[in-house]
């Protein structure tokens, strides 16, 4: 390894206009998908910037991922049920849940009976 391979790596860095901190005090990141989450306690944070644009690395021992019971979906495939099955999105949200993401059954259970 380089002597002073920290200082020269900070120099490159401010040459090409990058700041990199630690971010402190983190207690806690979720990462949130439509059906899952993973749970990252007590990580380490990095932010690196670059002009207009953040980049998080996150460092951790351990983490806990949780299938969600209910998807999240997204707004389109709510608009999308809402209108073909000419309800309100509250409705459409609620069928989505009971159709387990298929967006045909919801607009069939909505439709038909």
């Amino acid at each position: 390894m380089m002597r002073g391979g920290n200082r020269e790596m900070r120099r490159m860095m401010d040459k090409m206009g990058l700041d990199m901190k630690e971010v402190p005090n983190v207690q806690e990141v979720i990462i949130k998908t439509d059906k899952k989450e993973i749970i990252i306690s007590k990580p380490s944070v990095t932010e690196m910037k670059a002009q207009d644009n953040s980049i998080f690395t996150v460092t951790a021992d351990d983490y806990e991922e949780m299938e969600l019971e209910v998807p999240i979906f997204s707004d389109d495939d709510i608009q999308l049920v809402s209108q073909q099955a000419g309800v309100d999105e509250e409705k459409a949200k609620n069928a989505l849940e009971e159709a387990k993401g298929d967006l045909a059954r919801a607009i069939l259970l909505l439709t038909s009976g």
